[in-house]
């Protein structure tokens, strides 16, 4: 491949049918792409749904990018599919709502500016100003919308106003605020969560208080989509930590900071490589 190949990503979702990796892959080779990793699952092998993904290069992705996407919709009349392609040129665009803890939007701001994720995060969205001065210091626009019970239909609006046509998904890094079924309903499976607890364990608030009364011996942190209902969101990613019983809470709440940080991160990561398709709630993830 020349200097100036570019690579992109191609996920399908259908129903299972023999034939359908064949004619993706022929409309590929028909457009000289040079297929570098392909994964593939089925629910079924007989009456199942198949997801796919494709990440492959081609000499000119612009100049190719039009045919090839008149090419996968012709597939599509012997094979009822959705489909996603993207590529790596194309930076997406994250907003990171945040509300004091700052652990979590430090350690996607640090990984953003070692490129380490490699994406564009045109604004940082707070219920509160603690972190204002932080933020802005990375070169981030960051808008502080207070809410109170009165005002959070108003507080959402206003950030919906703010997020319109500039950004591809959310991440709530931290953000310990319940968004409202009219505000989800915007970014279907497109907002991120960091929950700090092994869901389903301990949903809601306070979960390393409710597990060190437990008496738990594994702490952990669920990344997932947000949907209406709470903490039920399909699940992406999640990590534990072994612990005794001379933690005390605070000392839960230190471990799980880190797992929290590294489980969110890689959610992220996975998000912005194009590796999760959700179906129904749960997530195919080809990592």
């Amino acid at each position: 491949m020349s200097a100036n190949s570019d690579r992109a990503r191609l996920l399908i979702t259908c129903p299972e049918k023999p034939g359908i990796i064949s004619a993706v892959t022929s409309v590929l080779t028909d457009h000289h792409a040079n297929i570098v990793k392909f994964d593939q699952h089925t629910t079924d092998p007989q009456d199942g749904v198949f997801f796919m993904r494709i990440e492959f290069e081609l000499d000119d992705y612009e100049g190719s990018y039009e045919k090839l996407t008149e090419d996968i919709h012709v597939i599509t009349e012997e094979y009822p599919m959705d489909w996603h392609l993207s590529s790596k040129k194309k930076r997406k665009r994250m907003a990171i709502f945040v509300s004091k803890m700052d652990h979590c939007l430090m350690e996607l701001i640090w990984r953003w500016r070692s490129n380490e994720l490699p994406v564009d995060i045109p604004m940082v969205i707070s219920n509160h100003a603690d972190l204002k001065d932080e933020v802005e210091s990375h070169g981030i626009p960051y808008h502080h919308i207070p809410i109170t019970k009165e005002t959070k239909g108003q507080a959402e609006q206003q950030a919906l106003e703010l997020l319109e046509g500039k950004v591809d998904f959310i991440v709530l890094a931290r953000y310990m605020q319940i968004l409202s079924p009219n505000f989800v309903s915007q970014f279907p499976d497109q907002i991120i969560n960091i929950h700090h607890s092994f869901l389903p364990a301990f949903v809601g608030a306070n979960p390393y208080a409710r597990a060190f009364n437990r008496g738990v011996k594994l702490i952990g942190a669920t990344a997932h989509f947000v949907t209406n209902d709470l903490d039920e969101g399909p699940i992406i990613h999640q990590d534990v930590k072994q612990v005794d019983h001379r933690y005390t809470v605070e000392d839960l709440k230190t471990s799980g900071r880190h797992v929290e940080r590294s489980v969110l991160a890689q959610a992220v990561s996975w998000q912005l490589e194009d590796r999760i398709t959700v179906h129904g709630n749960k997530t195919i993830v080809f990592t």
